[in-house]
C-alpha cells in the first residue's frame, strides 16, 4: 500500500502502515484520492527537523479537515488516529500526522471516523503531516504525533527540503508544492458520500497569486563570480560607510576621497615639504603638500598628502614617481583614501552656517593651508593663521611671540654666512640652488660630508654659548638674572636637537652600511660570472 506525491522538488513515494494504523492511513489515502492535497504548500521547513505540508495553498497553519470533514461538514473536521507504541520517528523520511490535544473547553467535539465524542486528552488530527529530515534526535515526538508512513524513495528531495532557504516564519521563501497525488495501492473502501474527481482540478487565480517565487525562478541567479564578489565587497563598503555616518565619523555615506590627492608614504624623516613642494610641483600646481608630524615631538611620520589643481596632474604624479628614490628612501605613491579633511571643512561650514547659496564643497571648503612665512589675507581683512588655534588667540599670539624670541636667540654665534654678507636676493637664489642640488644628488658620500657640516656648525653654536657663559659667571650676576628665564629652555631644546641629529646620523650610516654591502654583493656576483666565463672558454681550448 503506497501513494506516490509528485513535487516541485521531485517524486516521493509513501508506504503506509495500514495495519498498525488503519484511520490515518485511510484518511491520507481518501484524501489523496480527492486530490485534497494538489497545489498543497510545504508551509512550515525546520532544518534538521521536520517539513511540513498538508493544509491549503495559502500556506495557513491551521487549515486542513479530515475526509470525513469534507464528506460531512466541519462538525467532523478531526478524527483521533492510532498512536502506536511500535511506530517511532526513528529515522529520516518517517511520516506522521501533526496532532494537538483536545482542550477541557472542546469536550463536544465528535471523533469523525467513529461519530463518538472524543474524550479529553486524546490527540486529533485533520489532513496536515509532516516528514521527518534526520535519522535520529526526534524521539520526544513518539507518543505525541501519529506515525503512519515511511518514505521509501524521494530521500533526496527530502534533503533538497532540508537546505531551503527560509523566512522567521520557517516558510521557504521558494514555493515548493504537492503537484499531483497518485494512489498505488488502495486496500479501503470508500466512504459514504466520498466524490471523487475524473481529474485533477487546476489552481484557481487566488492561490496562483500567492506564490511568492515560483519553482522555475531561481532564487539566486547564476553570475560570474567575479562579478559577485565585487557585488558583495560594494554592498559590505556601503554598510560600513552608513555606519560611519551614524556614528558622526562621516558627514554622509555617499562622500567619496578627492581624486586630485596623492598619498605619499615611506619617506626618510628629513625630507621636509619643501622638498616635496619642488619635486612634484613640475607635474603642475600644487595646492597644499603637508608631511604629518607628531603633535608632541614634530617628528615626521614618513608619510604625506599632497593636493593638485587637477585630477589628470595627480594621475600623471602616481605614474611617474611611484618608487622614486628621494633622500636615499624608495617612495610609495598612491592616490588617497582619507576624507578627513572634507570632513573637517564639512563640520567648519557648519559651524560658521553656510549661506542658502553655498553648497557642500563650495567656499565654504576651500583649503587654508600655507607655508610658514607665507601671510594671506582673510575675508576680514586680518591674517590667517598658519595653525589652529584652542580657541584664545591673544594666548596663542603671545605664546608664538615667545616662541619667535627663542628662536632668535638661539641663532648660530659664527662667522657671518653669505646671506649676512652679502644681502637677500642672490642669497636666496644660491639657497634655492643648493636645494637643488642636494635633492638631485644621492651619492653616500655628499651626505656624509653635509652631516659632518651640520655637525662642526653645532660645535661652533655650543662654543659660542658656553663662552657667553664663562662671560656672565666672570661679570657678576647680571648675566645670570638675563638668562635664568631661557637657560634651561635653550639647553633643553639643544639636547634634543642632539639626539635627533644622532639618530639621523644613525640612519645614515646604515643605509651608507647597506649599500656598501650590496655593492659587495654585486662585485662577487660579477666576478663569480666572470670566472664561470673563463672556465668554459679554457675548458673549450682544450677540446
Amino acid at each position: 500500500m503506497s501513494v506516490l506525491l509528485e513535487t516541485s522538488l521531485g517524486d516521493i513515494v509513501i508506504d503506509l502502515y495500514t495495519k498498525r494504523a488503519p484511520r490515518a492511513c485511510l484518511n491520507f489515502i481518501k484524501l489523496c484520492k480527492i486530490k485534497y492535497y494538489n497545489f498543497s504548500l510545504f508551509h512550515i521547513v525546520q532544518k534538521n527537523f521536520t517539513a511540513q505540508c498538508g493544509g491549503d495553498a495559502f500556506g495557513n497553519p491551521d487549515a486542513g479537515e479530515s475526509v470525513w470533514g469534507v464528506i460531512n461538514g466541519p462538525a467532523q473536521r478531526y478524527f483521533a488516529p492510532e498512536i502506536h507504541p511500535k511506530l517511532k520517528h526513528a529515522k529520516r523520511g518517517t511520516v506522521s500526522f501533526a496532532t494537538a490535544l483536545l482542550s477541557p473547553s472542546s469536550s463536544s467535539i465528535v471523533d469523525a471516523s467513529t461519530s463518538e465524542p472524543v474524550k479529553e486528552g486524546l490527540p486529533l488530527a485533520g489532513s496536515q503531516f509532516f516528514f521527518t529530515l534526520v535519522d535520529d534526535g526526534l524521539d520526544y515526538l513518539d507518543g505525541k504525533h501519529a506515525v503512519f508512513g515511511q518514505v521509501v524513495e524521494g530521500l533526496d528531495v527530502l534533503e533538497s527540503l532540508n537546505f531551503q532557504h527560509v523566512d522567521d516564519a520557517n516558510r521557504p521563501f521558494r514555493d515548493i508544492r504537492i503537484k499531483h497525488t497518485i494512489i498505488l495501492d488502495d486496500p479501503f473502501p470508500d466512504p459514504p458520500g466520498l466524490a471523487v474527481p475524473s481529474r485533477s482540478p487546476s489552481p484557481t487565480p487566488a492561490m496562483l497569486k500567492s506564490s511568492r517565487i515560483g519553482e522555475d525562478e531561481e532564487l539566486f541567479p547564476d553570475v560570474d563570480p567575479e562579478t559577485a564578489e565585487r557585488e558583495s565587497k560594494e554592498r559590505e563598503a556601503a554598510a560600513r560607510a552608513l555606519t560611519l555616518e551614524m556614528i558622526g565619523d562621516l558627514p554622509f555615506a555617499e562622500i567619496r576621497p578627492p581624486e586630485n590627492v596623492l598619498f605619499v608614504c615611506k619617506l626618510n624623516p628629513v625630507t621636509r615639504d619643501e622638498d616635496l613642494d619642488l619635486i612634484f610641483s613640475r607635474f603642475g600646481k600644487i595646492l597644499s603638500c603637508e608631511i604629518i608630524r607628531d603633535k608632541k615631538t614634530g617628528d615626521s611620520l614618513s608619510y604625506a598628502f599632497i593636493e593638485f589643481s587637477k585630477k589628470e596632474e595627480a594621475e600623471e604624479a602616481y605614474f611617474k614617481m611611484d618608487n622614486v628614490l628621494i633622500d636615499d628612501r624608495r617612495i610609495h605613491v598612491d592616490f588617497s583614501q582619507s576624507v578627513s579633511k572634507l570632513h573637517h571643512d564639512f563640520l567648519s561650514g557648519k559651524r560658521r552656517k553656510l549661506g542658502a547659496d553655498e553648497e557642500f564643497g563650495g567656499k565654504g571648503l576651500q583649503k587654508r593651508k600655507q607655508y610658514r612665512g607665507e601671510a594671506s589675507k582673510d575675508e576680514h581683512g586680518g591674517f590667517d593663521l598658519v595653525f589652529d588655534h584652542g580657541g584664545d588667540l591673544d594666548r596663542e599670539k603671545k605664546r608664538a611671540k615667545r616662541g619667535g624670541d627663542d628662536e632668535n636667540r638661539r641663532l648660530p654665534v659664527g662667522p657671518p654666512t653669505d646671506e649676512r654678507e652679502g644681502g637677500g636676493g642672490g642669497s636666496s637664489r644660491g639657497r634655492d640652488e643648493e636645494r637643488r642640488g642636494a635633492i638631485r644628488t644621492s651619492h653616500p658620500s655628499a651626505r656624509h660630508e653635509d652631516s659632518v657640516s651640520e655637525r662642526k656648525g653645532r660645535d661652533r653654536r655650543d662654543e659660542a654659548e658656553q663662552r657667553l657663559r664663562r662671560e656672565d659667571r666672570d661679570g657678576g650676576g647680571t648675566g645670570r638674572e638675563r638668562e635664568s628665564t631661557h637657560g634651561r629652555d635653550r639647553d633643553r631644546h639643544r639636547d634634543v636637537d642632539r639626539d635627533k641629529e644622532r639618530d639621523r646620523d644613525r640612519e645614515r650610516e646604515l643605509d651608507r652600511q647597506r649599500d656598501r654591502n650590496r655593492e659587495r654583493e654585486r662585485d662577487r656576483d660579477r666576478d663569480t660570472t666572470r670566472d664561470a666565463r673563463r672556465g668554459g672558454d679554457h675548458q673549450e681550448r682544450r677540446r
